[in-house]
């Protein structure tokens, strides 16, 4: 499906779960949204929701931050234990932006040890980008397995904790970001969580103009996908 046809008919469906979730469950419950596309149904899940914190709602985009370790995996020959801090800004479609310019392999600055910037900045984000429309053409369906791996890494570090250090890949409600996102829009940010799963957007880390370009790119979408499902 196009993806607007996609959040036309998976709209009401949020709504209807976040009427649910309003009414029936705790307030401190937490929500993951995976269902495609997962930041606005998320957002739209939180505003049928008014009772329950914002910061409870998130989107699943560490399957798009595992795939973007592993590719880099492949291209480094390290383990993926070895490689920190790539994180997924923005949507979790073909606008989204994999940051390489915070990552380190084994300690070391990613972008020194890879020294390709062209296919860094190029063929390397394209790869991200497109995974899961590359991995239904090969296999004829969605990879099941890859994003149910990812929901359990999501759930792990909300309850556990992150690693000191080591940031993840969440979609959550920009409100009071300090990144120039646009405000009340699902957006994936590096994010820090404590155990119990408060959590905040990592802080400070310096937003060159490559990345700021893409920041934007995948922010207006986010804008548009909001009007289209919430008419604001």
């Amino acid at each position: 499906m196009e993806r607007s046809d996609l959040l036309s008919a998976n709209a009401k469906i949020f709504e209807a779960q976040g009427k649910s979730i309003d009414k029936v469950a705790k307030k401190t419950v937490k929500v993951l949204v995976v269902g495609n596309p997962a930041n606005t149904n998320a957002l739209i899940a939180s505003h049928f929701a008014p009772s329950i914190p914002k910061q409870n709602f998130s989107a699943l985009t560490r399957l798009d931050q595992n795939r973007a370790i592993s590719i880099m995996s492949e291209k480094t020959g390290v383990a993926v234990e070895d490689i920190k801090n790539i994180h997924i800004w923005g949507n979790h479609s073909a606008t989204q932006y994999p940051d390489t310019f915070h990552a380190t392999v084994k300690g070391k600055d990613l972008r020194e040890v890879v020294k390709d910037h062209a296919w860094l900045d190029g063929a390397y984000i394209e790869k991200v980008q497109k995974r899961g429309a590359e991995i239904i053409a090969v296999m004829g369906k969605s990879s099941a397995a890859s994003a149910a791996n990812a929901a359990c890494d999501h759930i792990h570090d909300l309850w556990y904790g992150t690693q000191p250090g080591r940031y993840v890949s969440m979609g959550v409600i920009s409100d009071g970001n300090s990144y120039g996102v646009p405000e009340g829009v699902n957006f994936s940010f590096p994010i820090e969580v404590l155990p119990g799963g408060a959590w905040r957007v990592v802080p400070g880390l310096p937003i060159n103009e490559f990345a700021r370009t893409r920041l934007t790119k995948t922010g207006a979408e986010l804008l548009e996908e909001r009007k289209m499902a919430l008419g604001f």
